[in-house]
Order: structure tokens, then C-alpha cells, then sequence
């Protein structure tokens, strides 16, 4: 794993690390940190036939607690809205198949929860 120096990049740098760890995991990765009025989304990404939003949390140790429980409800609605956002603004159609996933990183293990909430 490449280390993350500058502190000020180090999201960004987690969040390549979850798209290469989602591209070999076979998905296509369509946009990074797509960000719109509402808010924004780290990764978008086809899954097959799947358009996937996913965020990505690090933490350097479990001392915050696990990344993945900071994604919370207002957080799952925030994301919910951009993504009928994007939806809205890339014509997709209503039958475009979505689904919510998050990565976390926690000492440097990268945890992937697929469809880890519904709106």
C-alpha cells in the first residue's frame, strides 16, 4: 500500500486506494468526488448494470471508531439526494439500477460494504 505524506491529501489519497481496490475488484469508476449544491459523493461507479455511489472513510487507528459507522442516517440522505441529482442531471432513466456502498479504512485495511443502505 502507498503511504499517504501530505496530510492535506490524504483523503484524496484513500479514496484512489478504494478505487483501485473497487477497479480490481471489477468496476468501472466514472467519477471521483462529483460534487453538486446538495453535497457530494468520493466514487461513482458501474457495477454491471449497477450505478454505484460509494463513500469512503478512513481512520489511521480504531481510536474515532470503525469508519464505517460514520456514515449515519443524515450522511445515507445527503448521499441519496446527490445521487437523484446525478441521476437527474446525466439522464438516466428511472430504471437505471442503483445502490449505496461504502468503503472503510481502518490501519490500512480497506472494508467494502455493498448496498450498505437503502433510501
Amino acid at each position: 500500500m502507498k503511504r499517504c505524506v501530505n496530510q492535506r491529501k490524504i483523503g484524496s489519497c484513500y479514496e484512489n486506494l478504494a478505487a483501485d481496490f473497487l477497479t480490481e475488484h471489477g468496476l468501472h469508476i466514472r467519477e471521483r468526488n462529483y460534487r453538486c449544491r446538495i453535497g457530494e459523493v468520493d466514487l461513482i461507479a458501474m457495477d454491471g448494470k449497477y450505478l454505484v455511489f460509494v463513500e469512503v472513510k478512513y481512520r489511521k487507528n480504531g481510536s474515532y471508531g470503525n469508519p464505517l459507522a460514520a456514515v449515519n442516517l443524515k450522511k445515507q440522505q445527503t448521499l441519496g439526494k446527490v445521487a437523484e441529482y446525478y441521476l437527474l442531471t446525466h439522464k438516466c432513466t428511472v430504471n437505471t439500477p442503483c445502490r449505496f456502498d461504502v468503503i472503510g479504512i481502518l490501519d490500512g485495511k480497506v472494508q467494502w460494504v455493498r448496498d450498505a443502505f437503502q433510501l
